[in-house]
């Protein structure tokens, strides 16, 4: 009697979810005949399996975004620049006759500066929406943690808003190409060689060798000298009587003898102009020359051709202004 009882009573023991003969809890049932283990099949098994494939889809996803990137900065570093990633490059690179070296650093930098910032957002992303759903799956209530990720994020917003800004700028700064490495570029209270690129500062060292850094979001205004092309103005102040004519004649020769040379003609990108007479002042009469040289040559370009103009003024008898005799007669006799 007990025994029939037993047989009877033995299906009462069933949970309710083993009603359904297709669900996961009537196949833990049947297998181990365990009501604790059919009843939390779910959470026992479902749940961590759920759990896995969103983990195991998140890092997958995540691989792939980052060798996309990678393969994508890789041929921006060759080279190989999409047109999105390359604002300013037909502009240098029509000028830009030597630095390729600088042009490669600069290339490079600026492609892993790229990588990095849409590797580590595509990263934030990816693992960012897996938290979610992990924690959705293991039934936590998201609400006040996404209030509170909110309040802690305005907190933090505050508090670093400097750094913020910095960052923010850097990514402008890259991403519009406003100067790399190697140029020469004026921010204001500094000026000189960029030598990194980075989110948050930009370094440079300026021609007394001193290193200046930079925060990106207090840069207001840039001045790069290295992009394009340089036209490089000179002025050579003669005496009142000076004939001008001859003076004008004569800056022309020199430049256009500078212009024909093999060493500086790949350096020189147009004929050089003589403008003339640019200013009268109570000391003299100011002469204007101006050619138009690659960015990285217009210092030595300016200097070599100082140098000739003042050998020529000499010998043709070109006189300058008396510093001694415009500051005792208020002019030059």
């Amino acid at each position: 009697m007990s025994a029939s009882l037993s047989v009877i009573a033995a299906p009462d023991l069933a949970p309710a979810c083993a009603a359904d003969a297709t669900s996961l809890c009537a196949r833990v049932w049947e297998l181990t005949g365990s009501p604790w283990l059919a009843g939390n099949a779910g959470a026992l098994v479902e749940t961590p399996a759920r759990i896995l494939l969103v983990l195991v889809v998140a890092v997958v996803t995540r691989l792939l975004l980052h060798r996309g990137i990678r393969r994508l900065t890789d041929r921006t570093a060759t080279g190989a620049v999409p047109t999105v990633l390359r604002p300013l490059r037909s502009r240098v690179a029509a000028a830009r006759r030597d630095g390729s070296e600088q042009l490669v650093a600069r290339r490079t930098q600026r492609a892993e500066a790229i990588g990095s910032v849409l590797r580590s957002f595509s990263s934030f992303v990816v693992l960012g929406i897996a938290v979610v759903l992990v924690l959705g799956e293991l039934g936590i209530d998201l609400a006040p943690i996404v209030a509170s990720a909110g309040v802690l994020g305005v907190a933090l917003g505050f508090g670093a808003q400097n750094l913020v800004k910095d960052f923010i700028a850097g990514i402008g700064i890259i991403l519009e190409d406003q100067y790399g490495v190697g140029d020469v570029v004026d921010l204001g209270e500094a000026s000189g060689t960029v030598e990194a690129v980075g989110l948050r500062i930009t370094r440079l060292r300026d021609a007394h060798g001193v290193v200046w850094y930079a925060r990106n979001g207090e840069i207001q205004r840039v001045g790069n000298k290295s992009q394009g092309y340089a036209q490089v103005v000179i002025d050579m102040p003669v005496a009142h009587d000076t004939d001008l004519d001859r003076c004008r004649t004569v800056m022309q020769e020199v430049a256009d003898g500078m212009y024909v040379e093999p060493e500086w003609s790949p350096l020189l990108l147009a004929p050089p102009e003589s403008l003339g007479a640019e200013d009268v002042t109570a000391q003299g009469v100011v002469m204007r020359v101006q050619v138009r040289s690659t960015s990285d040559a217009q210092w030595r370009v300016g200097r070599e051709l100082r140098m000739r103009l003042a050998e020529a003024f000499f010998a043709e008898g070109i006189r300058t202004p008396s510093p001694l005799l415009a500051a005792g007669q208020g002019g030059v006799r």
